[in-house]
């Protein structure tokens, strides 16, 4: 399961001052599914491998998880220098998941369950490990000062290097726990022999 990255950072900037204050924030968390058809395990995965969403060299994926990340920021141009005085973001996650279009059999349906309910877990801790990097921009954000900025530029800048650092570290975290879930052995491979398997 790949993790697809929409990150839109409407730059605006990192040293903890006294007296600024970090928002309170809730991300937006939603659920698209995709249709999938079959009446068995092994048909089921089989649609999910002609239909599932197209991710990074155009491999299909069970499911996915998308973000998209703004942020709304002030700087104060202070002593010759500027600061970052605030830094709000908005943060929508988007997780994309299987869905079959007709009703299941019952022994079906009970190990459709059991596969999806995994799945979804999956996607949660893509979606905590997006937060968590919202989170630490934030953090290396708000009261970020440079000086001898007084039009607030280089600031900008400078904030640009450290949110490319945190993004990249995150699409890291990402590409390792997908590495492990999707091993022979692992909790999504695991997963799928069992949905196959009718277990």
């Amino acid at each position: 399961m790949k993790t697809v990255l929409s990150f839109c950072l409407l730059l605006g900037s990192v040293a903890s001052l006294p007296g600024v204050a970090h928002a309170d924030w809730q991300a937006v968390e939603n659920v698209q599914t995709y249709s999938i058809t079959g009446k068995t395990g092994a048909e089921l995965y089989a649609s999910i491998g002609e239909r599932g969403p197209k991710v990074g060299n155009g491999g299909r994926a069970i499911a996915f998880t998308n973000f998209k990340l703004t942020w709304s920021r002030k700087y104060e141009p202070q002593g010759g220098g500027c600061v970052l005085v605030s830094a709000r973001p908005k943060l929508i996650i988007t997780y994309v998941l299987p869905k079959p279009a007709e009703r299941l059999p019952a022994s079906v349906a009970k190990s459709w369950e059991t596969f999806i309910s995994g799945v979804r877990q999956h996607e949660l801790v893509h979606g905590d490990l997006i937060k968590d990097m919202v989170k630490k921009i934030e953090a290396v954000s708000v009261g970020l000062s440079v000086p001898e900025d007084p039009k607030c530029q280089k600031i900008r800048a400078d904030l640009t290097v450290r949110l490319g650092e945190l993004s990249r570290a995150q699409r890291q975290q990402s590409r390792d726990f997908d590495r492990v879930e999707l091993s022979n052995g692992g909790n999504i491979h695991q997963l799928v022999l069992a949905l196959i398997n009718g277990r």
